[in-house]
């Protein structure tokens, strides 16, 4: 009798622990419906689009890439050709074409000059993200923009920085332009100057497959503004050497864009990922109610 009494209250712990593991199933699928549900509601989550700028190319993204991947986000980096404002910008149009629903486009560096281009016109795209980046208004150049206010690094004798080398079929006195690696008179060295707050030996790696940038398309004016029309997010570098912090504050402010300061030189992407996700976290929500 007492082997059948210790199997009876074996049993009945049993049933009640398997009611409970039911229990439990079913609120973490009540959880998941509500979940959906309020997605749904909302609308789609947009696709997120990055645009990496000059001396870069999209592996630049990938910190920022790997958590969008992990919180489910849709994420696209297609190449940005640096060969000319106009050029580039139509180029990112035709592939934003590509795709349905809405759509988050974040821009760093030049990558800012060309998704003001861009996204005008396109009722897809919801917000707009500028990390460390150019937000140019109608008719301002990346010359202009670095000469602005005081600080860039990159706006001495361009001898001095630059290593210009000619491209098949380009315009007369027009070059590829690689940033120099090491320093030279007031210029710090591609270390310093574009990568600063990056350990050294990855500095390396990127001032050793840097993409060139077409001279001309640091002339080129900048066409109607999109930011005019779509809201958006700025991430500002306080240590960026490239585009002095004071010019990426009055740029946003002029955009009326949401900022957000952060202690990382020109690459945030790289040396501050996840203060640079979140922002992108809270234009693609935005994105969702809008």
């Amino acid at each position: 009798m007492r082997f059948r009494g210790i199997r009876l209250r074996k049993s009945r712990a049993l049933a009640a622990a398997c009611a409970l593991a039911i229990a439990g199933v079913g609120v973490s699928a009540t959880q998941v419906v509500a979940q959906a549900t309020t997605v749904k509601d909302h609308g789609p989550n947009p696709t997120i689009v990055l645009v990496h700028g000059a001396w870069a190319d999209a592996s630049s993204w990938n910190p920022v890439i790997s958590r969008l991947q992990h919180d489910g986000y849709t994420v696209a980096a297609p190449p940005n050709p640096l060969r000319g404002v106009d050029h580039d910008a139509q180029t990112l149009k035709n592939y934003l074409a590509t795709i349905k629903g809405p759509v988050v486009l974040v821009g760093h560096s030049y990558g800012g000059m060309v998704i003001t281009n861009a996204a005008a016109g396109n009722p897809n795209v919801k917000a707009l993200v500028y990390d460390n980046a150019y937000i140019p208004a109608q008719g301002e150049t990346v010359f202009e923009i670095n000469a602005a206010k005081p600080g860039s690094c990159v706006t001495a004798d361009p001898s001095t920085f630059l290593n210009l080398v000619p491209y098949p079929g380009s315009p007369q006195g027009d070059f590829d332009a690689y940033l120099k690696v090491e320093a030279n008179g007031v210029y710090q060295g591609f270390a310093d100057c574009f990568a600063n707050g990056v350990p050294r030996d990855q500095a390396q790696l990127l001032a050793a497959g840097q993409r060139p940038f077409a001279v001309s398309a640091g002339s080129e004016p900048s066409g109607t503004p999109a930011w005019k029309t779509i809201p958006s997010w700025a991430v500002v570098g306080t240590a960026d050497h490239v585009i002095p912090p004071a010019e990426q504050l009055a740029m946003a402010t002029r955009a009326k864009a949401h900022i957000t300061k952060v202690n990382a030189g020109h690459l945030s992407l790289i040396t501050r990922p996840g203060a640079v996700t979140d922002v992108i976290r809270d234009a693609a929500r935005a994105a969702v109610r809008s």
